[in-house]
C-alpha cells in the first residue's frame, strides 16, 4: 500500500463529520490491505494518531525546516515509511542529531504535498481527524465482517487495537480467540467520564456510588506471576525496572497471580502529595540511589489467582481487592447515596492536597480500554483570562487554519506578558474560522516558521486542571490540560489575570 492512500483517506475522514462515513472510509482502506497484516497494523495506528514506535525523538522544532514536496507520482509505501521512522528512533550516540535529521529530510523529500501534510500531523500529534478508538474498532469490524463488540473485547484484552486489527483481517473471528486476559500482558485501562459535581455523579450513577480519592500520580497496571512482577503505565509502557518500590510492594501481597490497578506518587514527610512533576521526575530514579521513594496505592483488581474479575461488579472487585491489599495501600473510599456525605468526602480529599474524587457505579464491570459510564471523575476546574501572544498554522484537518494559540499572563511589574503554554483544545470549527480571520489582522511582524506573532490584544478564557513547573517557559510554569472556554471580547488585555495569580495557584 502506498503512503498516499493513507494520507488521502486521512484527509477524507477528517473532512466528514458523520461517524458512519468515517467508519466506511477507514474500512475500505483496511480492506484494500487485507492480505498484508503488517500494513493493516501500521495503518490502524497511524489513523488513530499514533506511531507504532511511540516516540522517535522528532518534535516541532525538527519539523520547521523540511524539504519541499516531491514532484511526480507518489512512490513511498506504508511499510517503507514505517521502516524509516523506526530507523530514526534507533539512531543513537555521537552525531545522532544530524543522522536523525538526514533520515527525516530523506523521508519528507520523497513525499508529495499530501503525504507531507499527513506525516507532519502524525509526528506533531496534530492529526485530528475524528478517528478515535471507538471509530477505529468499528471500522476494523466492518472491514473484517466481525461484530464490533468482539473486536472491542479483543482490543481490550490484547491492549493494542492495531494487533487485533491485523489478526481480524487475516484470520477473521478465529483470529480474535488468542486475545484473552493474560498475566504479564497489559490491557487497556478503564477510563472515566466527567461529572460536574458529586450530586451530578450520584444522579448519573443511579443514586449510590463508590467515591474514591483521585490521586495526582502516575497510573499503573501491575502484573504478578509468582515472583515475576511487571509494571505498566496508562499507555502500556513497561517501566518495571524504574519502579523498584512498586515491585517490592506487589511482592509483599499475599497472592500468587495478580493484575491490579494502582497509582504511584511521591509524598511529602507530612503525608501530603508532592506536585505531579516531582512524581513524574521520580519515575526512573531508583530509591536505593538516594532518590525519594514512591508510594503505591491500589484501587481495582482485574485478576486474582486464576480468577478473572473484569466482568464482576465494582463492589465485588472492591471486596476482592480488600482481601489481598492492606488498608494503608488502598485509596481512601466512601460508599454513599447522600450528596452531603459525598461533598464532605470531596472537600476532605481536596484539603488533603489531592485533585478530586472518582465516583463509580457499584455494579459496573471493568470496561478495559474504554471511557465507561460507570466511572466518573469529579474535580474542580480552574479558569484564567489570558492573552493570546501568538498562533500556529494547523495541520491535518486544520491545514490552512490558525490553530494552536500561545497563552500569556499579564506581568504587572513590566506591563508585558509571560507565556504559560499553548493549546488547540476546545476549539469548534466556527471558532477556528473566526480566529484565522481575526488573528491574521492581529499579526505583528513576519511569520516565524509556522508561528504567527500577534499584537497582545485578544483575551481568552482558559480552563485547566492545574499548574506545574516547566523549564520551557519564562515564568517556569505551565498550565496542565489547558483548553479554550471562550474568547473574551468584553475584556481588555490589561484586565487579564496576572502571573502572580498563576504563581499563587502553583504554590497552593
Amino acid at each position: 500500500m502506498l503512503l498516499v492512500d493513507v494520507a488521502t483517506a486521512s484527509a477524507e475522514v477528517g473532512a466528514v463529520s458523520a461517524r458512519s462515513a468515517k467508519i466506511a472510509r477507514i474500512a475500505a482502506l483496511l480492506g484494500s490491505a487485507a492480505d498484508a497484516p503488517a500494513t493493516v497494523a501500521i495503518v490502524v495506528d497511524w489513523l488513530s494518531g499514533e506511531l507504532p514506535q511511540r516516540q522517535i525523538g522528532v518534535g516541532w522544532a525538527a519539523l520547521r525546516s523540511l524539504p519541499p514536496p516531491a514532484d511526480g507520482d507518489p512512490t513511498l509505501t506504508v511499510v517503507g515509511a514505517d521502516a524509516t521512522l523506526s530507523a530514526i528512533k534507533a539512531v543513537a550516540g555521537r552525531g545522532s542529531g544530524a543522522a536523525r535529521t538526514q533520515l527525516l529530510h530523506d523521508l519528507f523529500g520523497a513525499a508529495t504535498a499530501g503525504e507531507q501534510a499527513f506525516l507532519r500531523g502524525l509526528l506533531s500529534g496534530g492529526l485530528r481527524q475524528g478517528a478515535l478508538a471507538g471509530v477505529m474498532a468499528d471500522a476494523v469490524a466492518k472491514a473484517a465482517g466481525i461484530p464490533a463488540a468482539d473486536v472491542r473485547r479483543a482490543a481490550m484484552l490484547g491492549g493494542n487495537l492495531a494487533t487485533v486489527a491485523a489478526a481480524a483481517m487475516s484470520d477473521g473471528a478465529d483470529g480474535l480467540q488468542r486475545f484473552t486476559l493474560t498475566v504479564g500482558r497489559p490491557v487497556g485501562p478503564m477510563l472515566a467520564q466527567t461529572a460536574t459535581g458529586v450530586g451530578d455523579a450520584l444522579e448519573k450513577l443511579g443514586g449510590t456510588a463508590i467515591f474514591e480519592t483521585k490521586l495526582d500520580g502516575v497510573r499503573l497496571q501491575v502484573h504478578r506471576a509468582g515472583s515475576a512482577v511487571s509494571v505498566y503505565t496508562r499507555s502500556l509502557d513497561d517501566i518495571t525496572t524504574r519502579v523498584p518500590d512498586v515491585v517490592s510492594a506487589v511482592l509483599a501481597l499475599p497472592v500468587t497471580n495478580l493484575i491490579a490497578d494502582a497509582e504511584a506518587l511521591a509524598l511529602r514527610p507530612d503525608g501530603r502529595p508532592e506536585r505531579f512533576q516531582v512524581t513524574s521526575s521520580r519515575i526512573g530514579k531508583r530509591s536505593d540511589d538516594g532518590a525519594q521513594p514512591l508510594s503505591v496505592f491500589f484501587f481495582d483488581i482485574l485478576h486474582r489467582d486464576g480468577t478473572d474479575l473484569l466482568d464482576q461488579a465494582a463492589e465485588h472487585r472492591r471486596r476482592a481487592l480488600d482481601e489481598v491489599v492492606p488498608e494503608d495501600l488502598r485509596v481512601r473510599r466512601c460508599v454513599t447515596s447522600d450528596s452531603v456525605v459525598a461533598q464532605q468526602f470531596l472537600d476532605e480529599t481536596l484539603a488533603a492536597g489531592h485533585e478530586g474524587v472518582m465516583a463509580k457505579h457499584p455494579a459496573s464491570p471493568y470496561e478495559a480500554g474504554r471511557r465507561g459510564a460507570g466511572w466518573l471523575k469529579v474535580k474542580p476546574v480552574h479558569t484564567l483570562d489570558l492573552v493570546v501572544l501568538a498562533v500556529e498554522w494547523g495541520s491535518g484537518r486544520r491545514t490552512g487554519k490558525l490553530s494552536n494559540i500561545h497563552l500569556g499572563a499579564r506581568d504587572p511589574a513590566t506591563g508585558g506578558f509571560v507565556m504559560l503554554g499553548k493549546t488547540f483544545k476546545g476549539m469548534t470549527d466556527a471558532m477556528l474560522d473566526w480566529q484565522t480571520a481575526w488573528f491574521t489582522e492581529l499579526a505583528d511582524g513576519p511569520m516565524d516558521g509556522y508561528v504567527v506573532r500577534l499584537r497582545p490584544e485578544q483575551v481568552v478564557e482558559i480552563a485547566f486542571d492545574g499548574v506545574q513547573g516547566s523549564s520551557r517557559y519564562p515564568g517556569k510554569m505551565a498550565l496542565r490540560f489547558a483548553r479554550v472556554v471562550r474568547y473574551r471580547d468584553d475584556k481588555r488585555p490589561e484586565e487579564a489575570d496576572t502571573i502572580d495569580t498563576v504563581r499563587s495557584l502553583y504554590e497552593r
